[in-house]
C-alpha cells in the first residue's frame, strides 16, 4: 500500500521498500524522485518527524535538535491520515472505538455468571473474574472526564524524561542512580474538571507526587499522567506497584530505549500477556537520538515485529491497535506526535470503557474452559431410549408381559375349558403348592411365592401360583432378563420362593443379578449427558446421575413388585365370549352325562336295549364336542392374550422409566438447563 508521503507500507511491520540514490540530489514534493528511487538517509529523517503531513519542506538543520521535532498541522493529507511519528500514522477519529454502553450488559453477565457457578468451579477461578468486576465497579464510581495513563518501562529507559518533556517542567526526578523513580508520580490536566482527587487516591499516589503541567495544554484537558517505577527494579516493592497499578490506569505508554526494546521480560511479562490490551497501549522508541542514520528505522521496524509476535494488534490504516512512534525525550523530537496522540485519546474519553472491556475479555478468555463445549450437548431421544429399554430390561419387563400373556390364557382355558380338564387343572395346582411349600420350610422361608417377572431387588427367578385365583405358571420359554434371569420356566420351576416374604438366599441372588445392570443403565445415560461439556459441569451431571441411582434398583424393585401384584388375580374382566363358550360346555356335560346313563341304562336293561343308539349320539358331541371347543377358544385366545401381555409389558416399562426419569434424567437435566443458562450467560459477557 502507498500513503501520501509516497513509502510503503506492508501494514504489519511497516517495512519501507528502499530505493536508488536520487540522479540529481532533489526530491520531489511527494518523497519520492522522478522514477529513479529516494535517498533513504533523507527518507529516514523524513520518517522520523522531517514532513508535515501537507507536503510542507523538511525543516532546516542539521537533522538534530528542534530541526528534527516535526508538529502535527491540523489538517490531514489526502487519505485523511495525520502523521503521526516517524514514518507511521495516528489515524484521528478511526484508530481506537469505544465500547459505550454495550460493556454494562457483559459486566451483568460476568456477575450472573459467577453468581450460578459457585457451587461448581474453583473459587480461585471466579475470585479472578470478581476481581474484574471490583475494578469496574470502582472505575465507574470515579470520574469519568478523566483518563488515566500510565508511562511504564524498564530501569533507564527514560520515562521520566519523557513525562517531564510531556509536562513542560521537571515533576519527576530525573538521574543516574537507579532506580530513580521509587513511587508513583502524577500530572493532572484537569482542565477545570473536578474528580482527579479521587482517581489518585485510587491509585495510591501521595499527595507530594501530584503535580499540574507548567503550561495549561488544553489539548490534554482530563489527562492523569502517570510515571511509574521500573518494571524491572531491583526493589520487589516497586515491581509489585507497578503490577498493581497496571490493573488499575486506564492506558499504558510503554517506554523502551534502543538497548532494551526486545527484553524478555518487557515482552513475556507484559507485552504478550497484555496483547488484549491493544487498544490502550502505546509502545514509544525513547531516545532515537543515540541511533546514527537509519538505525533508528531499523530499531523500529524490529520492535513492530516483536510486538507482532507477541500477538499485539497495531493500530493502522484506521485498524484499532497499538499505537508505536519513535521519539527523544531528550531533543524533544516526537514528543509533539506523542502529544497530539494522547490528546486524540483523552478527547474521546473511551480509555476507560476499552480498557474494562479487555479486561473482560481476558476473564471470558480464562474461563472458556470452564464453559465451552465441544459440540452439541444434552441427551438424544436415543440416549433417553436407550436408558428407558435398559431399565425395562432390569425390572423384566419382557418376561413380565410373557407370563401375563400366558396367565391371561390360562385363565381362558379354565373359563372356556371342559369340567373335566379344569377339575385336572385344579389338581395340578394343589400338587405344585405342595412342592413349593416343601422348598420353603427347606429354606426357612414362609409359604408365599410370586409370580410374573423377576426384580432388580429380591426376588425369585421363576413364576409361581396364586391361591384365590388358581392360576399358575405355565411351560414356556424363559426371557432373558435382567442379568440373564428368565421368567415363566417349566412346572418344577413354579413355586420357586423368594419374594419379600421368603428367605434371603434367592432374594440375594436375584438382587446381585440386576444391580449391574441398572448401574450400567445409569453410567450409560450419565456419560452420554456429560459428553462435550467443560470438566466441571460433565463432572456435576455424573453427581446428578450417581445420587439419583443410589435408590433406583430398590424402587425398580417396588415397580416390579407392584406389577406382580396387579397381575396375581388375573385379567381384571372377563370378556362375554368366555360367559358363551362355558355356558356350551355346560350344554355339552350335560348331553355327555346323558348319553352315557342311557347307554349304561340299556346295557343294564332299565331302558330297552334296542334303542341304546339314541345315547350315542349325545355322549359322542358332549364328548367330542367338549375338547374341540376347548381348542377354538384357545386358538380365539391367542390375539387378546397378546394384545394383554404387551398392555402389561408396556405399564411396567412405562413406570420404571417413569422411576428413572423422575431420579436420574430428571436430575441430570436440570444440571443440564443450569449449564445452558450460564453458557447463555458467558456467551453474552465474553461478548458473542
Amino acid at each position: 500500500m502507498w500513503d501520501d508521503g509516497g513509502a510503503w507500507d506492508d501494514g504489519v511491520i511497516a517495512r519501507r521498500v528502499r530505493g536508488r540514490e536520487p540522479r540529481n540530489g532533489a526530491r520531489a514534493a511527494g518523497g519520492v524522485d522522478d522514477g529513479a528511487g529516494q535517498d533513504e538517509r533523507s527518507r529516514g529523517r523524513r520518517r522520523r518527524g522531517g514532513r508535515g503531513p501537507a507536503g510542507a519542506p523538511e525543516a532546516a538543520g542539521d537533522g538534530f535538535g528542534d530541526g528534527r521535532r516535526n508538529t502535527v498541522r491540523g489538517d490531514a493529507g489526502a487519505d485523511g491520515l495525520a502523521e503521526c511519528g516517524p514514518g507511521y500514522k495516528w489515524v484521528p477519529g478511526g484508530a481506537r472505538r469505544t465500547a459505550g454502553e454495550g460493556l454494562r450488559p457483559r459486566l451483568e453477565a460476568l456477575r450472573e455468571l459467577i453468581a450460578l457457578s459457585r457451587s461448581r468451579l474453583d473459587g480461585v477461578v471466579l475470585d479472578r473474574a470478581g476481581r474484574v468486576l471490583e475494578v469496574a465497579d470502582e472505575r465507574y464510581r470515579l470520574s469519568g472526564e478523566h483518563t488515566v495513563v500510565a508511562l511504564a518501562g524498564a530501569t533507564g529507559s527514560g520515562k521520566s524524561s519523557l513525562f517531564n518533556a510531556l509536562a513542560g517542567a521537571p515533576r519527576s526526578e530525573v538521574a543516574a542512580r537507579r532506580p530513580t523513580t521509587g513511587e508513583p508520580v502524577a500530572c493532572v490536566w484537569s482542565g477545570g474538571r473536578p474528580g482527579a482527587e479521587g482517581l489518585l487516591r485510587r491509585l495510591g499516589v501521595p499527595v507530594h507526587r501530584r503535580h499540574t503541567p507548567a503550561q495549561g495544554s488544553p489539548e490534554l484537558a482530563g489527562l492523569v499522567l502517570l510515571d511509574l517505577p521500573d518494571h524491572d527494579s531491583s526493589a520487589t516493592a516497586n515491581r509489585e506497584q507497578v503490577d498493581r497499578m497496571l490493573e488499575l490506569v486506564d492506558a499504558v505508554v510503554w517506554v523502551v530505549d534502543p538497548e532494551k526494546y526486545a527484553d524478555a521480560v518487557l515482552h513475556e511479562r507484559y507485552l504478550r500477556p497484555l496483547a488484549g490490551y491493544a487498544e490502550v497501549t502505546f509502545v514509544v522508541l525513547n531516545q532515537v537520538d543515540r541511533l546514527p542514520g537509519d538505525a533508528a528505522d531499523q530499531v523500529v521496524d524490529d520492535l513492530r515485529r516483536l510486538l507482532d509476535e507477541d500477538g499485539l494488534a497495531l493500530g493502522e490504516h484506521g485498524e484499532p491497535g497499538a499505537a508505536v512512534l519513535a521519539l527523544s525525550a531528550a531533543t524533544g523530537e516526537g514528543v509533539a506526535e506523542l502529544r497530539e496522540a494522547l490528546g486524540q485519546f483523552v478527547a474521546e474519553r473511551g480509555a476507560a470503557d476499552r480498557r474494562l472491556t479487555a479486561d473482560v475479555d481476558t476473564a471470558a478468555e480464562r474461563l472458556r474452559t470452564a464453559y465451552a463445549a465441544d459440540g452439541r450437548v444434552g441427551l438424544t431421544e436415543g440416549a433417553r431410549e436407550e436408558f428407558d429399554d435398559r431399565l425395562a430390561e432390569a425390572v423384566g419387563a419382557v418376561a413380565t408381559g410373557r407370563a401375563a400373556e400366558r396367565d391371561w390364557l390360562r385363565h381362558a382355558e379354565r373359563a372356556c375349558g371342559s369340567p373335566w380338564s379344569r377339575l385336572r387343572a385344579r389338581r395340578k395346582e394343589r400338587r405344585a403348592r405342595r412342592r413349593g411349600a416343601a422348598v420353603l420350610r427347606g429354606a426357612g422361608g414362609t409359604g408365599a411365592v410370586r409370580i410374573g417377572a423377576p426384580r432388580t431387588g429380591a426376588g425369585s427367578i421363576g413364576t409361581g401360583s396364586t391361591g384365590s385365583t388358581g392360576s399358575t405358571g405355565s411351560a414356556g420359554t424363559g426371557s432373558a432378563g435382567a442379568g440373564g434371569r428368565g421368567a415363566g420356566g417349566t412346572e418344577a420351576g413354579r413355586g420357586v420362593p423368594g419374594s419379600r416374604a421368603g428367605g434371603r438366599g434367592p432374594g440375594e441372588d436375584g438382587r446381585a443379578t440386576a444391580r449391574p445392570v441398572v448401574e450400567q443403565a445409569v453410567r450409560m445415560v450419565a456419560g452420554e449427558a456429560a459428553h462435550g461439556l467443560p470438566l466441571p459441569w460433565a463432572q456435576a451431571v455424573r453427581e446428578a446421575a450417581v445420587r439419583g441411582a443410589e435408590g433406583l434398583p430398590e424402587a425398580l424393585d417396588a415397580v416390579a413388585a407392584g406389577a406382580e401384584e396387579a397381575l396375581r388375580h388375573g385379567p381384571d374382566g372377563k370378556p362375554r365370549w368366555w360367559t358363551v363358550a362355558a355356558s356350551v360346555q355346560g350344554l355339552l356335560f350335560v348331553l355327555q352325562v346323558v348319553g352315557v346313563l342311557w347307554m349304561v341304562g340299556a346295557a343294564t336293561g332299565v331302558v330297552d336295549p334296542a334303542e341304546w343308539l339314541a345315547g350315542v349320539l349325545p355322549a359322542v358331541v358332549g364328548t367330542v364336542g367338549g375338547p374341540a371347543l376347548t381348542w377354538l377358544c384357545g386358538v380365539v385366545a391367542r390375539g387378546p392374550a397378546r394384545r394383554y401381555g404387551q398392555e402389561a409389558e408396556r405399564r411396567l416399562r412405562g413406570t420404571a422409566a417413569g422411576c428413572g426419569r423422575a431420579r436420574v434424567l430428571e436430575p441430570v437435566a436440570a444440571e443440564l438447563l443450569r449449564y445452558r443458562e450460564v453458557r447463555e450467560r458467558y456467551a453474552v459477557a465474553s461478548g458473542v
